[in-house]
């Protein structure tokens, strides 16, 4: 994207067709050559191309697209659809044309290319395709297109070439580690006269997955993330190949914080006594798309927390400097400063709390849940807020105006007052609120006008965070986030959003959502401190969100929504890892919660990714009411329901989808309601959209949302009166054998009950219909 966003802001301008194509190329021309020029003044001697993306850095011969998926990272990457008649064919020359243009500025790069196996099994079967459909029996389809590839670029000049197998690191059974022999022995001949580097990252290899790679045929060297993949160090030591070139992930490509120096260079001494002096390279654990960009643009951010980081731009040099370490040529004075850094971050006062590590390190081996059963739960709250059935709400969020936007940079910038700010914000949510009302919504949200974003708001009110200026990192597309930094332990020193939803709630009768951050959301989309386990990082979150839930409740908020959008992409990408990882997660949310009363309904949201692997996990959370992604993934959530999950609490899979501008009509709507209610019992379900509104336009949220309640009411008519046809044919046997004038009377008495109870409950459970018959035959 650029150290300031360069990238983002040339792609949209150019979306919006305020600038050319030639005015957005020459913005990313100029970002590829600041790029391959900062590296090699830094020294780096395999310096990477064919990185670059206006949209996707993980599209590679991609036929089709489908929906966005991340690895366990917080970037999303577009998924490739595939079946069996797809035709794969040399697109796109993009990897050779980047080669040549940085070797014309005297850059001779190593081309990055996505392996074909992990390609494959990233992939999913295209709609309309069996889901048994093996994506692996395109492997002969898809090799041709490597080989034109690698021939072009051997004819261009390239010595080396790299592919990425991230796949390598997850549990793989014996036909997938096949596929990987299979192909790069096909493709043996063609790389014959180019080193070759297989590389691996954000886990540890398996020994089985070690061993298929070691013996791979035409391959000069291969790369292990020995950040994430600490006991990848044991096979090396035992089972690297001889003769090939280790690069050595040991700078975290993934977090901000500066490297250790001193203990990567004695990991390294101890590979290079396995390897070779020639064969061993220092390198990043992994691409250093996750970390920010440049440390020297953060003029703003504390002396001793800066000294602490290193951002892209400080990795190479800590890359480096480790190299020439290595190579006899140490630079003392840069290996000192890094010791000091080090010193001082372990000892400063500013990152321990030891009450708060007591408190957290107390919830270990407990469980934390609410007193009473979610149906016991929801019998309470439906007494409480009197919901019809299908209730309608939205996710949190408004849309996020210039306007908006404006008032919020000004009172940042000291420009208006903070009563000017209070004012303005207040019309917003009155604007906003009202705006619900007219659409007659059964629960409400504030819209959350105070908030840049959903987790940088809690931060900066949160103890043991720090905030850059232009820390981004690219999400999907032109989409960058600034995630915070949690340096040291967490506490909330002063409720955080009690005002504003107070205030929302006073303005209307109708109940008014508490909109929180969940503390796995926190964690995940956070730059996390290295030197304490994340469990014991997201407990400290979780008793924060705590105070703030059991604030909003005695303010009288009855309904408070804690987002843990972020639960999934946490978890480990090895199955052994991910009991332990959901565990502690699950423990997380539910003991920002455990505390409150039987009354306070408790939601949570979910948005885009795959959550069937994990819906055991999610009901684990007992949440009240779960929100969750579901038009996007072309309703994939209810397959899970069909396959005999049984659900008891409240649940609202979305029914529409907010990435779109498209608006939804009430017919589209009302049949993927009418989908919900084939596999999810009426009483439980929610009517609401996918995620929130902050990145749509009025102009679309309204009759998007209008069309969606207008769903939910023909819905409600309809099992209104299906409910009315069982009342009628059982009012029709109780009255057999009834003189006229008595089931006339009958009649007039089941009328005035039905009209006065609205249908609300099953009618047979609700209407005394025994003691009315008897009666009236006396």
């Amino acid at each position: 994207m650029g150290p300031k966003r360069e990238l983002k802001f040339a792609l949209e301008s150019f979306w919006d067709k305020k600038s050319s194509a030639e005015d957005l190329e020459k913005v990313a021309a100029d970002l590829r050559t600041s790029i391959w020029k900062q590296m090699a003044g830094a020294g780096i001697k395999y310096i990477p191309s064919n990185t670059f993306s206006y949209y996707d850095q993980r599209k590679c011969f991609c036929a089709c697209y489908g929906n966005d998926q991340g690895f366990d990272t917080n970037y999303h990457f577009i998924v490739p659809e595939l079946g069996p008649d797809v035709h794969f064919s040399y697109a796109s020359h993009k990897a050779v044309t980047e080669y040549k243009e940085a070797k014309a500025l005297g850059v001779d790069t190593v081309p990055v290319l996505v392996g074909p196996v992990s390609y494959l099994l990233l992939s999913k079967p295209a709609k309309g395709v069996e889901k048994t459909f093996s994506l692996l029996s395109l492997l002969g389809k898809i090799l041709p297109v490597y080989k034109e590839v690698i021939s072009e670029l051997k004819a261009a000049g390239a010595s080396w070439i790299q592919f990425d197998e991230p796949t390598l690191v997850m549990d793989l059974d014996s036909h997938k580690l096949q596929a990987f022999t299979d192909a790069y022995s096909e493709l043996e001949s063609t790389l014959s006269g180019l080193n070759v580097l297989i590389e691996t990252y954000f886990a540890d290899v398996p020994a089985e997955a070690f061993k298929t790679l070691a013996s791979l045929k035409g391959v000069t060297a291969y790369g292990f993330d020995l950040v994430r993949g600490t006991k990848t160090l044991d096979l090396i030591k035992s089972e690297f190949p001889k003769g090939k070139y280790l690069f050595a992930g040991v700078v975290d490509g993934r977090n901000i914080w500066a490297n250790d120096l001193a203990a990567s260079l004695s990991t390294l001494h101890e590979l290079e006594g396995i390897v070779g002096k020639d064969k061993l390279v220092v390198s990043t654990s992994c691409s250093l798309l996750h970390t920010a960009v440049d440390l020297i643009n953060e003029t703003k951010l504390d002396k001793e927390i800066k000294s602490w980081l290193a951002f892209a731009a400080q990795k190479i040099v800590e890359v480096n400097a480790l190299a020439k370490a290595l190579a006899g040529e140490k630079d003392e004075a840069f290996f000192s400063a890094n010791a000091a850094a080090q010193a001082s971050r372990k000892s400063s006062p500013r990152v321990t709390n030891e009450a708060v590590q007591k408190a957290a390190a107390a919830l270990r081996g407990s469980d934390h849940r609410r007193a009473t059963n979610v149906s016991a739960r929801l019998d309470a709250q439906q007494k409480k807020l009197n919901l019809p059935i299908l209730p309608t709400t939205t996710i949190g969020s408004f849309p996020q105006t210039i306007e908006l936007r404006r008032v919020r940079r000004e009172y940042k910038a000291k420009k208006i007052s903070e009563d000017d700010y209070i004012k303005a914000i207040k019309e917003e949510i009155n604007k906003v609120v009202k705006l619900q009302e007219e659409l007659d919504i059964d629960v409400l949200v504030h819209g959350e006008p105070e908030r840049n974003d959903m987790v940088e708001y809690f931060g900066e009110q949160l103890s043991g965070f720090a905030f850059t200026v232009n820390g981004w990192v690219q999400s999907y597309g032109s989409r960058c986030v600034k995630p915070p930094i949690i340096y040291g332990d967490v506490s909330r020193p002063n409720p955080m959003t009690v005002f504003w939803s107070s205030t929302a709630q006073s303005m209307t009768a109708r109940p008014m959502k508490g909109m929180l951050t969940g503390p796995v959301t926190i964690l995940n989309w956070s730059f996390v401190r290295n030197d304490q386990p994340r469990f014991e990082t997201c407990y400290q979150i979780a008793l924060a969100i705590k105070d703030e839930v059991e604030d909003l409740e005695k303010a009288g908020i009855n309904v408070i929504q804690i987002d843990e959008a972020a639960l999934r992409e946490g978890l480990p990408l090895r199955k052994s890892e991910q009991a332990f990882y959901l565990d502690w997660a699950v423990h997380s949310f539910r003991i920002t919660n455990c505390g409150v009363q039987d009354t306070t309904q408790i939601h949570t949201h979910m948005c885009y990714s795959n959550f069937n692997d994990i819906i055991h996990s999610i009901i684990d959370m007992d949440a009240d009411v779960i929100t969750i992604e579901n038009s996007r993934s072309d309703e994939k959530l209810l397959s899970v329901f069909r396959e005999g999950v049984k659900y008891g609490a409240g649940i609202g899979p979305g029914v529409y989808d907010i990435h779109s501008p498209r608006i939804p009509s009430t017919e589209e709507i009302a049949d993927r309601i009418n989908k919900m209610l084939a596999v999810l019992e009426k009483n439980i379900l929610w009517v609401n959209p996918d995620c929130g509104l902050k990145t749509r336009k009025y102009s679309e949220v309204k009759p998007a949302l209008n069309n969606m309640v207008a769903a939910a009411k023909l819905l409600r008519t309809q099992l209104a009166s299906a409910k009315h046809e069982n009342c009628l044919q059982y009012l029709a046997m109780e009255m057999n054998g009834m003189t006229l004038p008595v089931c006339a009377l009958t009649a007039i008495a089941f009328t005035s009950l039905c009209v006065g109870s609205g249908f609300a409950y099953e009618c047979r459970e609700t209407f005394p219909f025994q003691m009315l018959i008897e009666g009236l035959k006396l």
